[in-house]
């Protein structure tokens, strides 16, 4: 099997990994191409004994440990701020590490010992990293959510774990219509949308239509997320595969409101 061929599935999930760690789709895609490019060109290999998608993000971690150090520098925390108040500001308070170690865990369902050598710490030091970057997100970031699901019992699964999570739930929409009608009503900080609302319509497009009104992050659920995630057109920052996980869920929400710059949009 060629280089290509064993690395294609695992595209989209780094995509996602990329672009959640750097907070934006151009930051992440471009650190994806960065790692594509080595491999491609011999600057870096994959480390023999792993499997190809450990490799790959090892990889990429090689790449992106390379240049971090250049986008935290001058990420001074505002010292005559009580509180933060720009995702610039909350990075110089929570390392890339931390961040890392919570993305490779709870997103990409990393072992501890996988997640280690992909960054090239211990296995104690990654779970140290994670529990310290979840409480840092969790005390700064507490929004008020909209959730865009047409299965009442997903929708009241959800609603139960971001409530957990110190959220507040605005409200449950199960069409395209009530979604928008909530949204105006309501003013969430976040939202939550399933992709196939069924007779009610697309996720996506309701999603579109309150980001005409609001400057708000979004997190996608769905079954299929390699489907939006093909490289081929601007596709959403953040994913959540179905069924989902709470620390799945739990993660990226954090790093959705972590990284929200006016900037994020849907095409």
């Amino acid at each position: 099997m060629s280089m290509t061929q064993s690395f294609a599935p695992h595209l989209p999930y780094l995509r996602r990994y990329a672009r959640a760690l750097a907070g934006s789709q151009k930051g992440g895609d471009s650190y994806v191409r960065a790692t594509l490019s080595a491999l491609m060109e011999g600057h870096q290999e994959v480390a023999q004994g792993v499997s190809p998608r450990v490799g790959l993000y090892q990889v990429f971690h090689a790449i992106w440990s390379s240049a971090s150090g250049l986008v935290d520098e001058g990420m001074q925390p505002n010292n005559d701020a009580k509180q933060p108040s720009a995702p610039q500001a909350r990075l110089a308070m929570l390392d890339s590490q931390k961040r890392a170690a919570l993305l490779l865990t709870a997103v990409e369902a990393f072992s501890l010992d996988e997640a280690a050598f992909i960054v090239s710490e211990l296995p104690e030091e990654v779970e140290r990293s994670i529990l310290g970057a979840q409480t840092a997100i969790d005390r700064q970031l507490v929004s008020r959510v909209l959730i865009i699901e047409d299965e009442p019992i997903i929708g009241l699964d959800l609603d139960n774990l971001v409530t957990e999570l110190g959220h507040t739930v605005v409200g449950i929409a199960a069409t395209r219509s009530e979604a928008v009608a909530k949204a105006a009503a309501e003013k969430p900080g976040l939202v939550l949308a399933d992709i196939n609302l069924g007779e009610g319509g697309s996720g996506i497009d309701a999603v579109k239509e309150i980001l005409e009104s609001f400057d708000i992050p979004v997190i996608f659920i769905t079954a299929n997320p390699e489907k939006l995630l093909t490289g081929e057109r601007p596709e959403p920052t953040y994913l959540v595969a179905k069924p989902f996980l709470p620390e799945s869920v739990q993660a990226t929400v954090g790093q959705a409101l972590f990284f929200h710059t006016a900037t994020q949009r849907l095409a």
